[in-house]
């Protein structure tokens, strides 16, 4: 065997052993958000997410065992059965053992992945009684979220560079610095400069929205999802939850959400040219914090019930960074 095929299966031993860990190291996966270099999928943090990231993991366990061991046959039969090693080839034909263990075992193994994953499309499918009901309009490119129970609809927009910097600087300032550019001059200076300004106001990039949802932590949330123009597609990767919205007709997916934080997605389907201008962002938050929300929203104060949640996000990190200490 060449230097070259050898190095060509290390390589794809390496990229196999890579794939299988990047499900069960936490480390390089986020929580709520997706994680530069990301491997495997984002943290769980809803029941159905457990089952999903636990049969993403014995899936992947199976593949990579199956590759390296067919790997090894491929480099044995290169040696052993070569032209120089084995002149004189043998006339077998059928080995009724190998036959029948070729066919049994893949058997066997499909078997042992249908069982989890039945499960798992037994439970996304079976709806617990609903604490908060909420329905997800789709939209050409925003989302529409309408607290069914509550009389509440919350739209969704997300937060650009340019909003981000008229909101720091001031529209005149901003007008007179930025109003002479455009096209890509005018993309690239906005980009730049709003740069510090996403870190400094702990926002995400191309996932914050202006008003964010709410659900209170360890209840059962339905959302109703469907669309107005074209299909989209409402996911929280971290809820383990993915739904086309189609027009004309309302699907539905539930999660209970375990831990509390901000959570974000986006539209996973290409529905246009502002396809990617289309997050979603969930605030998990205590029963009190959520209770507080929503009455601010009912009183028609939007921008109280945004000062709430951020309130609470930042006793969120204060606990978190007195435990990260003690630890």
């Amino acid at each position: 065997m060449s230097k070259g095929m050898f190095g060509a299966v290390a390589v794809l031993a390496a990229a196999c052993l890579a794939v299988a860990l990047g499900g069960v190291t936490p480390a390089l996966a986020g929580l709520g958000q997706p994680t530069d270099g990301q491997l495997g999928l984002q943290l769980s943090a809803s029941p159905i997410m457990d089952e999903i990231a636990s049969l993403f993991n014995i899936v992947n366990i199976i593949i990579t065992v199956i590759v390296l061991f067919v790997l090894a046959l491929m480099v044995y039969v290169m040696f052993r059965f070569n032209e120089k090693n084995n002149p004189t080839p043998s006339r077998t034909t059928h080995n009724t053992v190998l036959e029948v263990a070729w066919t049994v075992i893949p058997i066997l193994i499909l078997v042992f992945i249908a069982i989890p994953s039945f499960h798992l499309l037994f439970n996304q499918y079976t709806f617990p009684k609903a604490d908060v009901t909420i329905k997800a309009t789709g939209n050409a490119w925003f989302w529409d979220h309408e607290y069914v129970d509550e009389g509440v609809t919350l739209t969704s927009n997300m937060i650009n560079d340019e909003d981000i910097l008229r909101a720091k600087l001031g529209d005149d300032a901003y007008d007179k610095k930025y109003g002479a550019l455009e096209g890509a001059a005018l993309h690239n200076a906005l980009y730049v400069d709003s740069l510090p300004i996403w870190t400094e106001d702990k926002k995400i990039r191309r996932l914050s929205v202006d008003q964010e949802i709410a659900v209170p932590v360890n209840k059962v949330v339905d959302v109703l999802i469907t669309s107005n123009d074209v299909i989209h597609s409402w996911t929280i990767p971290s809820f383990g939850v993915k739904q086309q919205a189609v027009p004309g007709r309302t699907a539905a997916v539930w999660f209970k959400a375990t831990k509390v934080g901000s959570y974000f997605g986006q539209c996973s389907v290409l529905c246009g040219k502002l396809h990617s201008g289309m997050p979603i962002a969930v605030r998990v938050v205590d029963q009190p914090v959520y209770d507080a929300w929503m009455a601010a929203l009912k009183a028609k104060d939007k921008k109280k019930a945004q000062q709430i949640l951020d309130a609470d996000t930042a006793s969120q990190a204060v606990i978190q960074q007195s435990v990260a200490q003690v630890q």
